[in-house]
């Protein structure tokens, strides 16, 4: 395993001062990759998850991810890949490797079904309209996951940087949900990996390089609130569903930062929170671990899911042992 540190750092450096990532930047961490294996009969994709008259045919769309077909009442991950707001797609491929659809096919084959989805990006949409594209895809994963033995109240959101922003912002916002028909209580909990955006006032965040023009130009929507109306921390309250937090070692401070002001925001009105730090990994590297067995980040995800699982939940088939990185695990900061 640290033989590959080495040129992980070497491609955190050429990646250095670029924000939330992008296609490009998967280039180098795709040198890393490892394909995850699941049978074609348990892989659906470009499903259309809404097919009104404005749907878009390209964003409007899902991969969906089965467990085992032998197996009944599995949760199920919605995964939201970033990308600043403005770039990527369930597709993305980096050195001919599709990074986000192999999460997909890992977890599912871990016994947790997964939905990859797409989502229209700014600055054709708004950051509204992306809302409310997550939260029509959770609508159609609900309804859909129960034609093949998946539990319609065990959904888990999750997402990478951007993606991260939007499992959080519309995943907290109870009206939001009800809204689009989705009944808070079906929200398991969200997994929020190396999350931006969720204190947009913060003004340390500031200080540690993130740039102001950069969240205006992506939130100012001319409501004077603005700034507080697009952050998820005015949104923490007790009642929320579990969270995990989770970014890189590696990772710039200024995100740091952000994944850090939830994580105290979580804690300080009693909410359920875990926070882990994972060692060695940057914004761009992480992303890589979550299809790897034998790294920190999907061992952490799947062991957090197994330990309180909502109810009708069937608890996630346990790996191979050595497949855990126990001493990965070890290094890592939580906070149950």
């Amino acid at each position: 395993m640290r033989a590959a540190l080495i040129p992980i750092a070497i491609v955190a450096l050429l990646l250095a001062g670029v924000g939330c990532q992008g296609p490009v930047e998967y280039l180098g961490v795709a040198l890393f990759y490892e394909p995850a294996r699941l049978p074609e009969s348990q892989t659906l994709l470009d499903l259309p998850y809404r097919d009104d008259e404005y749907a878009d045919p390209v964003k409007h769309r899902l991969d969906l991810f089965l467990p085992d077909p032998a197996t009944s009442g599995w949760p199920t991950l919605i995964f939201i890949h970033g990308g600043s707001w403005t770039a990527g797609d369930r597709t993305t491929e980096a050195g001919g490797v599709q990074i986000f659809r192999n999460i997909g096919r890992y977890f599912a084959s871990q016994g947790v079904g997964v939905a990859v989805i797409s989502y229209r990006l700014q600055p054709q949409a708004s950051w509204h309209d992306q809302l409310q594209d997550v939260a029509d895809a959770t609508r159609f994963v609900r309804k859909r996951v129960v034609e093949y033995g998946g539990e319609p109240d065990a959904i888990y959101l999750s997402g990478h940087s951007a993606g991260a922003w939007l499992a959080a912002r519309a995943g907290y916002d109870s009206e939001l949900l009800l809204d689009a028909g989705i009944p808070p209580a079906s929200l398991c909990g969200f997994v929020l990996v190396s999350g931006a955006g969720y204190d947009i006032k913060d003004g340390e965040t500031y200080a540690l390089g993130a740039s102001r023009d950069f969240f205006v130009k992506h939130f100012d929507d001319g409501a004077p609130d603005w700034d507080i109306r697009a952050s998820v921390v005015p949104l923490v309250r007790a009642s929320l569903p579990r969270t995990l937090v989770m970014y890189g070692g590696a990772e710039p401070p200024r995100l740091q930062r952000q994944s850090e002001l939830l994580v105290g925001a979580l804690e300080e009105v009693g909410a359920r929170v875990a926070h882990v730090v994972v060692p060695w990994e940057g914004h761009q590297s992480i992303v890589l671990t979550l299809s790897r067995g034998d790294k920190t980040s999907a061992r952490v995800i799947l062991d957090w899911m197994d330990a309180t699982p909502c109810p009708g939940q069937r608890t996630v088939a346990p790996a191979d042992p050595s497949d855990r990185a126990d001493a990965d695990v070890a290094a890592a900061s939580t906070t149950p």
